[in-house]
């Protein structure tokens, strides 16, 4: 699925945060978001909690609550961040606690957590910015952890869609990359940027990057169900998200109707060292 362009060194170009329209988005069809979003896979849950000193979490753009129900599941205290008041709702009809702000602007007021997470949000943080909250509200030995789960589709789907959304959308900040053969490789962008947030925050030890593969098999409606929930395609007017889903729908066809879906899911993360 598409991730957005960036260049490695500084460009004049917006950088993810920046895209606040598009990063505030999703909630629209908090439902359909939540419906077609896969979940992240459990055994990168169990590591987290594993190396988390404790259970408190905070759950950093936590959207409908996905990660959080995953994280509530596996014996954690979640309290949600989330920008959008739409997903924010969502979520809390799970049960899970939220407060509506951006993590930039957000109040801590004296908590502090044994584990701070991002699911498929910390592109949508200022890299530098949330680290230094972070690295205020981690306990010593406190786990920080962003994750993302990177679609790898078949490379003739991938043309489909790179070529629709250059007709659809010809200025979108979003590109169709060649599928690579490391979730990690496709995203090291992202990494590198959270990756010198938490360097130049400082009070973190090295960080790791850890991936997790695996698949499932992905049909023609699954498949147009989680495309409209795609930064690239949120914010698309009707006629052409419709063009979008019809191109990749008669793709789809072509390949028997259903496909297999590959992911990588990549974590960036390190510990919060001893001391304030």
């Amino acid at each position: 699925m598409p991730t957005i362009s960036e260049a490695a060194t500084p460009s004049p170009e917006p950088q993810p945060h920046q895209h606040r329209k598009v990063a505030e988005s999703f909630g629209h069809d908090a439902e359909r978001y939540d419906r077609a979003r896969p979940r992240y896979p459990q055994a990168m849950v169990d590591r987290i909690v594993a190396a988390s000193p404790g259970p408190d979490t905070l759950d950093v753009g936590c959207g409908t609550g996905i990660e959080a129900r995953q994280f509530r599941e596996a014996g954690c205290k979640i309290l949600g961040v989330e920008p959008d008041a739409r997903m924010a709702e969502f979520a809390r009809r799970s049960g899970i606690e939220v407060e509506v702000a951006t993590f930039e602007a957000w109040d801590p007021a004296g908590r502090d957590f044994d584990a701070v997470i991002a699911g498929t949000a910390w592109h949508w943080v200022n890299p530098v910015e949330g680290a230094t909250k972070t690295a205020q509200v981690l306990r010593p030995g406190g786990r920080w952890a962003a994750f993302w789960n990177v679609f790898q589709l078949p490379a003739d789907l991938q043309e489909t869609f790179a070529a629709v959304t250059r007709r659809v959308i010809p200025d979108s900040p979003f590109k169709f990359q060649p599928p690579a053969e490391s979730g990690a490789d496709m995203y090291q962008p992202l990494l590198a940027k959270a990756a010198d947030g938490i360097r130049e925050a400082g009070g973190f030890g090295d960080t790791e990057l850890w991936q997790f593969d695996w698949e499932q098999l992905c049909t023609r409606d699954a498949l147009l169900d989680l495309v409209p929930t795609q930064g690239a395609f949120t914010r698309l007017p009707p006629d052409a998200l419709a063009e979008v889903l019809a191109s990749v729908g008669a793709a789809v066809d072509e390949m028997g109707g259903s496909f297999t879906m590959r992911y990588s899911t990549v974590v960036i993360t390190a510990a919060r060292t001893g001391g304030a």
